[in-house]
């Protein structure tokens, strides 16, 4: 039961790793003199207003900042044949040695599994007082 737990959840956490790597967001930050006045994720930040006036006076006094984080676009994929050859002759030797090491039973044969004991009318032990102790 823990065993399958703590698998379930190294497998989780281990796909939220990929995709948090892959995934690429941005953050937009909007200030007016400086003071923040809004940020948001994914989307385009909320403005203060001032903008109409800083065309009048041809100065202005807010300003955006975007943060862009980017992820990795691709994953590296490793192949067999990208190893070295001590590295192949080891992992084909301990593959085979794995799954060779795990043999099947023969299937047992158990002659009394059809058998049923016969009623019993009394306690056998009780009645010679015969007890293991």
């Amino acid at each position: 039961m823990l065993k399958q737990l703590l698998h379930k959840t190294f497998s989780i956490s281990l796909a939220l790793v990929v995709l948090f790597s892959t995934v690429s967001f941005t953050i937009e930050k909007h200030y007016c003199g400086d003071v923040l006045v809004d940020v948001a994720v994914f989307a385009e930040a909320e403005k203060c207003g001032m903008e109409a006036m800083e065309l009048a006076q041809k100065k202005s006094c807010c300003k955006d900042e975007i943060d862009v984080i980017v992820g990795q676009d691709e994953l590296k994929v490793s192949s067999f044949e990208d190893l070295e050859f001590e590295q192949q002759q080891f992992l084909s030797a301990f593959i085979y040695s794995y799954i060779n090491g795990f043999e099947s039973l023969p299937k047992q044969t158990i002659p009394h599994k059809d058998y049923s004991p016969p009623n019993l009318v009394t306690d056998i032990q009780v009645l010679d007082q015969v007890f293991i102790i």
